[in-house]
């Protein structure tokens, strides 16, 4: 059996973001078979075409990170219907210069956590859409839009609702399956 690398990305830069809590929880109920690296985005300075020629070291260990992940997952919150700008930054920094798109053909997952009822739906069809434009392979089922409480989840990622486990683990399966029918087809 494989063992599979998992980069991933927190889109929120709160040291008290529920995504993070949500990204335990998953990492939690994920198969064996997944290993996790976080790929940090809060150091990077705002990407401008300038550096294209000369990345600064933050971007180049970004792209770095990426290069070394099989696979990668994005647990994000939602900004203004949208994804925050820090994560929107990195994608930007790992997507260029011409040529270098990390996220050429990776195997991804897009998920994320809200109080509101909607969970996050609106920030991951855009961050879906950035994705499609970054040749990103893209889980597309199953959706996952989750309403955070801290009745459901503890804060190192247990889940208190049987219900809301079995999802969320069915969901790291199915990440899981995806990676490897990716990967057996367009091997990184």
């Amino acid at each position: 059996m494989s063992t599979y690398q998992v980069g991933y990305f927190i889109g929120s830069l709160s040291s008290t973001s529920i995504n993070r809590v949500l990204s335990k929880a998953l990492i939690r109920l994920a198969p064996d078979d997944l290993e996790f690296t976080e790929i940090p985005i809060g150091d990077l300075p705002l990407y401008s075409p300038d550096f294209d020629s000369d990345y600064p070291p933050e971007a180049r260990a970004l792209k770095e990170a990426i290069g070394a992940s099989e696979a990668l997952m994005f647990v994000t919150p939602e900004y203004n219907r949208s994804i925050p700008g820090a994560l929107k930054n990195a994608i930007d920094w790992a997507s260029r210069p011409w040529g270098e798109n990390s996220f050429e053909h990776i195997p991804a997952a897009v998920v994320g956590a809200s109080i509101g009822q909607i969970g996050t739906a609106v920030a991951q069809q855009s961050l879906r859409g950035v994705l499609s434009y970054c040749n990103a392979r893209q889980m597309t089922a199953p959706e996952a839009y989750i309403q955070f409480s801290e009745e459901v989840f503890g804060p190192d990622g247990e889940v208190h609702r049987e219900d809301t486990e079995t999802f969320l683990r069915d969901f790291m399966r199915e990440f899981r399956d995806h990676v490897e029918r990716v990967l057996t087809v367009l091997p990184r």
